[in-house]
């Protein structure tokens, strides 16, 4: 699902992307998959990380040809050719995309250590509009399910949201392996 006109390009990073983004090693190279609009490439490399920006849509990549520290990849990541070695990445964004044929090979890519940082709609969601498909819409726990064993969990939500539309989503924070992450402080300044 990459930005249109359903989705409108979004400026701010996901705030649960941001809670998370320390965790992500120094000059960490970054790949936002599904990047759409590439609210998160262009945070993460502002940040001075490194990011690979992937998605299928050229006019959305294109906008992001001249962000420094991005580079962009055009792939559908759903029934072109996987666009990937076994490079591994410092971290791995996904927001507001699912695609389940492919979410293990997706998980792959972040190397030991890394962090998964990924939020999308789940089942709910469509009393609030778009997507409604089942298949686009995480099951209850499912993001948990689908990364125990090969990573450490440091985050999970899952519920109703208000802002910036109401919509149902599920979040994960994870490092791949059994590294221990040091947690975020809340906006009140508490940890």
């Amino acid at each position: 699902m990459t930005a249109g006109p359903s989705h409108p390009p979004l400026a701010a990073p996901s705030p649960w992307v941001a809670r998370f983004a320390d965790l992500v090693a120094n000059g960490g190279t970054v790949l936002d998959y599904a990047c759409g609009s590439g609210r998160h490439a262009r945070w993460f490399a502002a940040r001075g990380h490194p990011v690979v920006a992937v998605d299928r849509d050229a006019t959305a990549l294109a906008a992001l040809g001249a962000v420094a520290g991005v580079s962009t990849v055009q792939a559908d990541l759903e029934d072109g050719p996987w666009p990937f070695d076994q490079g591994r990445y410092a971290a791995v964004v996904m927001t507001n995309y699912l695609f389940r044929p492919r979410f293990e090979r997706m998980c792959d890519l972040v190397a030991d250590g890394g962090v998964l940082l990924a939020e999308t709609f789940m089942v709910g969601n469509e009393r609030f509009g778009k997507p409604s498909n089942p298949a686009f819409l995480l099951k209850p726990g499912e993001l948990i399910e689908r990364t125990a064993g090969e990573f450490s969990l440091v985050a999970f939500e899952q519920g109703k949201v208000a802002s910036p539309k109401p919509a149902v989503l599920q979040r994960i924070c994870a490092i791949r392996g059994s590294a221990m992450g040091t947690l975020p402080q809340s906006p009140g300044g508490e940890t």
